[in-house]
């Protein structure tokens, strides 16, 4: 028996986040054609109504619009769950009064994706003194104590599953000690950048390659075509290149494609949905996950805590205080797989 796509979803999110050993149906146990049985995770049954708070930034890119609408989506899958969502703002002041509204109306949890982490962690720990489990997402709060649950995505490990690739791509075509590696980061100053090259440089040192030509760009796509463009003119030729951001990618291949240059392997991040028609037209070769499916996992993990309910495939009992979710790479092998949660740039 098929799932519907909002359960299909659901079992993505959460496989996402290494928190299901397998998807199964949200119906009653049934027999399947071989006679075998599908099992129901206790944590979909219904349990205590709960209202969740949702506030994150301003919906400005294509991943940050992303989160938000798989929150919204994975929260309408229960009837348990009333999600009420603030508006998204890039003000860490209005932010923190979207908190304190849903503190004084003392909702059961809240899912938080700060624009500061820093400047919403006072207002996180007077949620948190009031009773109400706060689930930090992505982007941490300068103290653990203003969260139940933090809830992240791997930059380092995004740089470290690029380079591996790329070292794979190297033996597997024989590009030799000598392959030309380029890469085109974000925002230099953000410390999620840093990791990223950092993991990116520390994975290609495993095979003795490192980064011959990088240039950063500001995750847009006006700012990734004019980065691509100075490395282009950079260097003559490359082997690989790889793209911290899908959104800015647009730009970056934009640049490639004005400039008729498709001799390398072409490398992305984030997983937008452009980079996965990309990598079925055969013109990307791989891009690596950074889950939009965060504050999606974010209300569903925030739906147990407040319901007093642990993880059913854990035999801890309680639901973790820190996950970190993976950074897979996606190819034309297993595009299928991860093409429903790819998202508009």
């Amino acid at each position: 028996m098929s799932m519907p796509r909002k359960a299909a979803l659901a079992c993505a999110t959460l496989a996402t986040a290494g928190l299901l050993a397998s998807c199964t149906s949200n119906s009653a146990d049934t027999g399947d054609s071989d006679g075998g049985s599908t099992t129901v995770s206790s944590n979909d049954d219904p349990g205590e109504n709960v209202v969740i708070g949702f506030s994150g930034p301003q919906a400005g890119h294509g991943w940050m619009g992303a989160i938000s609408q798989f929150a919204t989506e994975t929260a309408a899958q229960y009837e348990d769950v009333e999600l009420r969502v603030a508006e998204g703002t890039d003000d860490p002041s209005t932010q923190v009064s979207h908190i304190e509204t849903f503190i004084n109306d003392q909702v059961d949890a809240i899912v938080l994706l700060p624009i500061d982490g820093a400047a919403l962690t006072q207002v996180a720990m007077q949620a948190m003194e009031a009773g109400i489990p706060v689930i930090n997402v992505d982007r941490e709060f300068s103290d653990d104590a203003a969260a139940r649950l933090t809830l992240l995505g791997d930059n380092y490990g995004m740089g470290v599953s690029a380079g591996e690739y790329a070292c794979g791509l190297i033996a597997e075509h024989n590009l030799g000690d000598d392959a030309v590696i380029a890469e085109i980061a974000g925002i230099d100053s953000l410390p999620l950048t840093q990791e990223r090259s950092q993991g990116f440089a520390d994975a290609l040192a495993a095979c003795g390659q490192d980064v011959d030509n990088r240039v950063a760009a500001e995750f847009t796509v006006d700012s990734g075509e004019r980065a691509a463009s100075n490395l282009l003119q950079a260097a003559p030729e490359i082997d690989i290149l790889w793209n911290h951001d899908d959104d800015q990618g647009v730009g970056v291949k934009a640049a490639f494609d004005n400039a008729e240059r498709d001799e390398f392997f072409f490398i992305g991040g984030a997983g937008s949905a452009n980079a996965m028609r990309w990598i079925e037209a055969g013109e990307m070769e791989a891009t690596v996950i950074y889950p939009a499916t965060q504050a999606a996992d974010g209300i569903k993990l925030a739906r147990l805590i407040a319901q007093n309910r642990g993880l059913s495939d854990l035999v801890q009992i309680e639901v973790p205080r820190r996950i970190v979710l993976d950074a897979p790479v996606v190819t034309a092998d297993n595009l299928d797989q991860y093409t429903p949660m790819g998202f508009e740039s």
